[in-house]
């Protein structure tokens, strides 16, 4: 495999860079492996265009550049690595994801943190449908997602756990609200911040308007600050901004669905 893409790769100072123009996605990842099992560690990909499943299952401290489109699945089952896309990425990015980081300087379409259950999504532009769905935690791993522009309906569908940031801080003139409909339906853990007022009729079944305490103010906060690190943006003007909380009304919302109504008054 290395011989064969041997024109395609070269070495510059701590990076391997591959242009990735023309190559089908299985060939990519096989050899993107194939140098990791070589020693390789950190990587920039050049011309992406729509190749799925890029670093999918990856263990460790690796750091990806991508430079263009990120197809489907980019970062599944990831478990450590820094991704980082100066372009767009495609449905499905950091599904299931376990620990690491995907910052993308371009925005996302759909189900992007399908199932996530730790690391860190940061999309500076705007992210499509069901973003968030089934994320969850466990103790001291908690997922986060913020989007610095606007969100598409079903926004936390079914979230048993992590946290999402909406910030709304560009939106096209077609887009009437930063979040669509139908936020958080099914929800029975963590809870979304979205900047700027929500109002009830924009939830899904089992979803919540909550006050925001202290301790949420430090999770809005911190998140803020470390996504305007990435993309050059002012922290501070953005948190001067109110922001909504919006969190289960119980832990089991399903519960009368499926038992004796009077096992759960």
């Amino acid at each position: 495999m290395l011989q064969e893409f041997k024109k395609i790769i070269r070495e510059e100072e701590d990076f391997v860079i591959i242009d990735a123009k023309g190559i089908y996605y299985r060939e990519l990842n096989e050899l993107i492996n194939e140098l990791i099992l070589n020693g390789s560690k950190k990587f920039r990909i050049l011309n992406v265009n729509g190749q799925r499943f890029i670093a999918d299952g990856l263990r460790g401290g690796y750091y990806i550049e991508i430079y263009g489109t990120a197809g489907d699945d980019l970062g599944g089952f990831a478990n450590g690595p820094t991704i980082v896309i100066h372009g767009d990425i495609q449905d499905g990015a950091g599904n299931t994801m376990n620990e690491g980081k995907i910052i993308v300087h371009g925005s996302g379409t759909d189900i992007i943190g399908h199932s996530m259950r730790g690391g860190k999504i940061f999309v500076k532009g705007e992210v499509g449908y069901r973003v968030g769905i089934h994320m969850k935690e466990y103790k001291e791993q908690i997922p986060v997602i913020v989007v610095g522009a606007t969100a598409g309906d079903f926004l936390g569908e079914y979230m048993a756990g992590g946290r999402i940031i909406i910030l709304g801080l560009e939106k096209r003139p077609e887009v009437e609200d930063i979040v669509g409909d139908w936020i958080g339906t099914g929800i029975h853990g963590g809870a979304i911040y979205i900047r700027g007022v929500i109002t009830k009729d924009k939830l899904g079944y089992s979803a919540n308007i909550k006050e925001i305490d202290e301790n949420d103010r430090k999770i809005i906060e911190k998140n803020v600050r470390e996504f305007c690190s990435y993309f050059g943006l002012d922290a501070d003007e953005i948190l001067k901004s109110k922001f909504t909380k919006i969190a289960p009304i119980s832990r089991n919302p399903f519960a009368a669905m499926y038992s004796d109504s009077r096992e759960n008054k």
